[in-house]
């Protein structure tokens, strides 16, 4: 069992775990996916967009729009489509325009209370700046993939978190829903976490890659979270 009262500090992922990136993603997807008539399920192109991103950011670091470019291009090869100029850049900036999870903005508020926040990432500077007015609350540290030059799975994004933040490891809970980029590397090291399970009632991983691992706690959203920790 977690004693909250040991952190100092919560750190979060973002896409997935306070934005809804998969509703974002697949809106995002639905002008492409009409002008060229491509028929697919939601889960068929969550599915492929997971594989498909974690390959885009293996190696090389590039900005996260890029990242989505390429991702929209490889979707193309593998659905039989060839996406224009346009498509390219509406896709690259949809970020912008991902929602957050209706209870996000509520349950960071009342965390703020008890806890410092910080957020960590696989995003550009730009693009968070869009997705922080949606969650209305002001975070103490963002450190953002364009500033560690490298994508979650990564180490080095949470060395630079511990660098800034000036904390030793056992005040920080991580707080995320995805298995593959957080959960893993969280645990390799030596973080307590929170796994958010989103997608407890649905299939499959969704947006992520599959990976297994074990949270010290698993809840369904933030706002359970807050209610565990008596901050409703």
């Amino acid at each position: 069992m977690l004693n909250f009262d040991n952190f100092e500090v919560l750190t979060f992922d973002c896409y997935g775990t306070l934005i809804d990136w998969e509703s974002g993603i697949w809106q995002a997807l639905q002008p492409a996916f009409t002008n060229h008539h491509i028929a697919t399920t939601n889960d068929n192109a969550l599915e492929l967009y997971g594989e498909l991103e974690s390959a885009a950011e293996r190696g090389e670091y590039h900005e996260y729009k890029i990242v989505l470019r390429t991702v929209l291009e490889a979707l193309g090869v593998r659905l039989g489509f060839a996406p224009t100029p346009l498509e390219l850049q509406q896709f690259s900036e949809s970020v912008k325009d991902w929602p957050a999870f209706p209870d996000s903005a509520r349950a960071l508020q009342a965390l703020h209370k008890k806890f410092k926040l910080a957020i960590i990432s696989n995003i550009d500077d730009d693009l968070f700046a869009f997705s922080a007015q949606r969650l209305q609350v002001q975070f103490d540290w963002i450190i953002t993939a364009q500033q560690a030059r490298s994508y979650k799975p990564s180490l080095n994004n949470f060395h630079l978190a511990f660098q800034r933040m000036g904390l030793s490891t056992d005040r920080i809970l991580h707080v995320a829903q995805s298995l593959f980029h957080d959960i893993v590397p969280a645990k390799a090291l030596g973080l307590s976490t929170v796994w958010i399970n989103r997608r407890h009632d649905q299939a499959g991983f969704g947006a992520t890659p599959p990976a297994q691992a074990l949270p010290d706690l698993e809840v369904p959203d933030l706002q359970t979270l807050a209610a565990k920790i008596g901050l409703p």
